[in-house]
């Protein structure tokens, strides 16, 4: 399976480690920018939020103080009985008291001014004032409340009034009492807590009464001025007496953070708003720092990258690249050089990887070629069976590996009882013919190899003492040093490799066991010769055998391959097609069923059971005649699957059996059971009815009836000891039991008492052709007469009424023919042979019509073929003609 891309690259993990890492550091600081922003927006909201509550916790004590005392003012006499001197008395101690109070006032229940104080500038007394909203409530209330903001016509200042409807204990209405509240002491308030803000904040508040007018502000021309329409939101709110923070667009379309709470007691609301880019400036300007720091972050994270990558990460891959490579002759390779040389030259780790992987690349192609060399040589041993040409190239590789000039395979010859060169290369001619190595030679090199299985070298020849015989002709030929391995050979004969060099030399362990490397080739390369011949032969043999086996098997067999062509046919398979069996591979088994299935009886119904049969994973076989010229034989199709050793299909296989005698068999017992139902019954129905008869009590028969009776019993009793008679002489037959008591005979006599006996009288039809100088016949009078009615009968009921029934004889090369022959339908030929089966009847219209049990002929047969002779279907023109023939012999009685 292939793996994801990140877990095969050191450089993308890293890249995704520290691209994770910064996205860690990046959203914590989001994170924490967000909360604390969250925060600190959230103690912005809460502080505005506050300075409203505290004003308006302070106008509601100041609104509740005024409402207690206009009602106070309601509850003294001189009010409610509309005294002017004592009010004028009673407002002066009121409004001296009350700061905030610019007017007194008493309205008749008219709501006719009828007093106020102070009395001037301006006197309003005597005007109508029944319009005012307040008047209107007052009409309705009996508690004190404020009106809405106004200018007062008698002071022309902006004033809320505070009312106290005037009512006596029996519910009659007097009119008001009231104080006009300076609003512009509330302004004066708010104007020195907006003192403490900047212009640039452009903080503001205000005090809004219950109609939404401006009541209160530190701008004294924005008194009175409905503020509800451009704070829809807030005002909405005041009303429903809820208090809490709003971010909305003013007039201006500038953001602004509303933060209002309600003065219940009165119906009126603080509101105190500026512009968010001045209430979360430091928020905004904290998120600005995160993003700097972000961003200063992320920047330093790219430069560090930049330098591992270029310094690290590269470096690697470049590596990585480099040891993959290695051992391929590529132009890749070669390209990486430059790189290498520089990274070669760092005197840090990197440095010190890349002169390690140089050394191990020197080191892996020199193991590369020489595997490279010994997979030649291992192709060159399993690619060809010509010893000489096989070892010629395990030599050259040799030569080519271990840089040697000469080498050499010794073999034992066993004809001539010694090691001679079998192949070399460089060596000189003359020494390659003429080197013999004697196996009792101790001082050989090439024996001490192959004796102690272990390789030998000589470093060199000249100082050597134990190859002081061999010394000139080693000078001669050219060589100072020698090595000698031994070849590990089973099969073939004793062999060892030598290899030479014209120098001294002291070889390697690496060269020796190259050395053995190549010796096990060229044992390989020996053996496989010695195997293959001997196995050639012996596969030869088992060949011929298996193929006798399957062409003398009496069933036949095709072998097809998955494409549905014919691999193999024996001979039976190719006579029941009827072709040459080396024509038959090759062709399509479809075709060769068809020529199967051509004489097939029910082709059709046998055509779809073997397309079942092919189809299916049961029982896998199938049974159908053909009609031959033989007769119809019976076969029984299998199928099997061929399979290699791994259970995968490689081909099928088809058996054709011969279940001929097998359904005979069949067909015998079921014909048996016929007659032992028919042929038994219905004489002994016959008895028994007549038996019944003539014992019946109620019915006196006179004798020629009794007679009558009595005949028809003896006449199937005959009828019932025949046909046991014939079982049991057919049981003989098959037994191989049967005995004859040969006499002199007289053929006429033999056939008058064949004709006496036969069932159907037959005697008028007869006509007779015996020469008058027949010889006796000398046979079992019994057994002829048996055969003789057995014969005379068939002919009288296959043949019509009243036509002849020849029966003629002759003499012939020592044996007597007889022949019976009749007017019927006759025999086919196909069923010539079978009519002297045990049980067989030919299945047509005037077999069926005639009783019988299918053993005559069969019995005819034995008895005669117990007396040495034969029987046989002649051909003719019209009916039937059976004959057989007895052996003359001298008189005598053979038992």
């Amino acid at each position: 399976m292939r793996s994801f891309p990140l877990r095969r690259d050191l450089g993308l993990q890293l890249l995704a480690l520290w691209l994770l890492f910064v996205l860690l550091v990046v959203v914590a600081v989001f994170v924490f920018e967000f909360v604390a922003s969250r925060r600190l927006e959230a103690d912005i909201k809460a502080a505005d939020l506050a300075l409203a509550r505290a004003v308006a916790q302070e106008t509601d004590a100041a609104m509740g103080n005024a409402l207690s005392a206009v009602q106070q003012l309601g509850t003294f006499p001189a009010v409610l009985a509309a005294d002017t001197a004592e009010m004028d008395t009673l407002f002066s101690i009121l409004f001296t008291a009350r700061s905030d109070v610019n007017l007194i006032y008493r309205l008749t229940e008219q709501g006719i001014m009828l007093y106020h104080y102070p009395v001037a500038p301006g006197s309003t007394v005597g005007t109508d004032f029944s319009f005012r909203d307040y008047f209107q409530t007052a009409q309705t209330s009996h508690a004190p409340f404020v009106s809405k903001g106004r200018i007062s016509p008698t002071t022309n200042q902006p004033v809320a009034t505070a009312i106290m409807p005037l009512w006596t204990n029996d519910n009659q209405f007097l009119g008001v009492v009231g104080t006009n509240l300076k609003l512009q002491d509330l302004s004066t308030s708010l104007a020195n807590i907006a003192r403490d803000y900047r212009p640039e904040e452009q903080f503001q508040i205000l005090i809004l009464d219950a109609s939404g007018q401006i009541i209160a502000h530190p701008q004294a021309d924005r008194l009175l001025q409905n503020a509800a329409p451009t704070l829809p939101g807030v005002f909405a709110a005041l009303q429903a007496g809820q208090s809490g923070n709003l971010i909305a667009g003013d007039e201006a379309d500038r953001e602004m953070l509303y933060s209002y709470v309600p003065i219940s007691s009165v119906g009126w609301g603080v509101v105190v708003s500026r512009p968010t880019a001045v209430a979360f400036a430091t928020p905004t300007a904290f998120r600005r720092g995160a993003i700097a720091t972000v961003g200063l972050f992320v920047l330093g994270g790219i430069l560090f990258w930049l330098v591992l990558s270029r310094r690290v990460v590269r470096p690697l891959e470049q590596l990585a690249t480099f040891s993959q490579e290695i051992g391929q002759k590529t132009d890749a390779v070669a390209a990486h050089q430059p790189l290498l040389q520089t990274l070669t030259e760092r005197p840090d780790q990197m440095g010190h990887l890349t002169r390690s992987l140089k050394r191990m690349q020197q080191a892996i192609e020199a193991r590369l070629n020489e595997l490279s060399i010994l997979l030649q040589t291992s192709t060159a041993v399993v690619s060809s069976l010509e010893v000489d040409v096989v070892l010629n190239s395990i030599l050259e590789q040799a030569e080519n590996l271990l840089n040697v000039q000469m080498c050499a395979i010794f073999a034992y010859d066993e004809a001539k009882g010694n090691f001679r060169v079998t192949a070399s290369r460089g060596l000189p001619a003359w020494y390659a013919a003429t080197a013999i190595v004697d196996p009792d030679d101790p001082s050989s090199v090439t024996m001490r190899a192959i004796h102690s299985n272990q390789p030998v070298q000589i470093s060199d020849t000249e100082t050597n003492p134990s190859f002081v015989a061999r010394r000139q002709r080693a000078q001669i030929s050219g060589y100072r040093a020698v090595l000698a391995v031994p070849l590990n050979t089973q099969h073939a004969p004793p062999s060892a490799l030598l290899a030479f060099r014209p120098d001294p030399h002291v070889f390697t362990d690496r060269e020796i066991n190259l050395l053995f490397s190549f010796a096990n080739h060229a044992a390989m390369a020996i053996e496989n010769a010695t195997l293959y011949a001997r196995s050639d032969m012996q596969l030869q043999e088992q060949t011929r055998r298996l193929e006798s086996l399957i062409q003398s098997m009496q069933d036949g067999l095709i072998l097809e391959d998955l494409q549905g062509k014919v691999l193999y046919a024996n001979r039976r398979l190719a006579e029941w097609v009827e072709l040459p069996m080396n024509s038959i591979p090759g062709q399509s088994v479809a075709e060769v069923m068809d020529r199967l299935l051509e004489r097939a009886r029910d082709r059709e119904g046998v055509e779809t059971a073997v397309a079942a049969i092919l189809k299916g994973n049961g029982n896998r076989q199938t049974e159908f005649a053909l009609d031959t010229e033989e007769g119809r034989r019976y076969l029984r199709l299998k199928l099997f699957e061929v399979t290699d050793s791994h259970s995968t299909p490689i081909g099928r296989g088809r058996i054709v059996q011969d279940i001929t005698q097998r359904h005979e068999l069949d067909r015998m017992k079921s014909s048996l059971i016929s007659t032992v139902s028919h042929e038994l019954r219905t004489p002994l129905a016959a008895i028994k009815g007549y038996t019944t008869t003539l014992l019946a009590d109620d019915v006196e028969w006179d004798s020629k009836s009794q007679r009558e009776f009595l005949d028809i019993i003896s006449l199937e009793t005959d009828h019932l000891t025949r046909l046991v008679s014939d079982l049991l002489d057919m049981s003989r037959i098959e037994a191989g039991n049967l005995t004859v008591s040969r006499l002199a005979c007289d053929l006429n006599t033999l056939i008058k008492e064949a004709v006496l006996h036969a069932h159907s009288q037959p005697a008028e039809r007869l006509q007779l052709d015996i020469p008058p100088d027949l010889p006796p016949l000398f046979a079992d009078p019994q057994r002829i007469i048996s055969v003789l009615r057995n014969l005379i009968e068939n002919a009288a009921k296959y043949s019509p009424p009243g036509t002849p029934i020849y029966i003629a004889a002759r003499g012939e090369a020592k044996q007597i023919i007889v022949t019976i022959k009749d007017e019927g339908p006759g025999i086919p030929a196909m069923h010539s042979q079978r009519i002297f089966s045990s049980f067989y009847r030919i299945e047509n219209g005037l077999a069926r019509q005639t009783a019988g049990a299918g053993l005559g002929l069969s019995i005819s047969r034995g008895f005669i073929q117990a007396h040495g002779g034969k029987i046989w279907l002649e051909p003719v023109e019209t009916g039937t003609c059976i004959a057989f023939s007895l052996p003359q012999h001298d008189q005598e009685k053979i038992t």
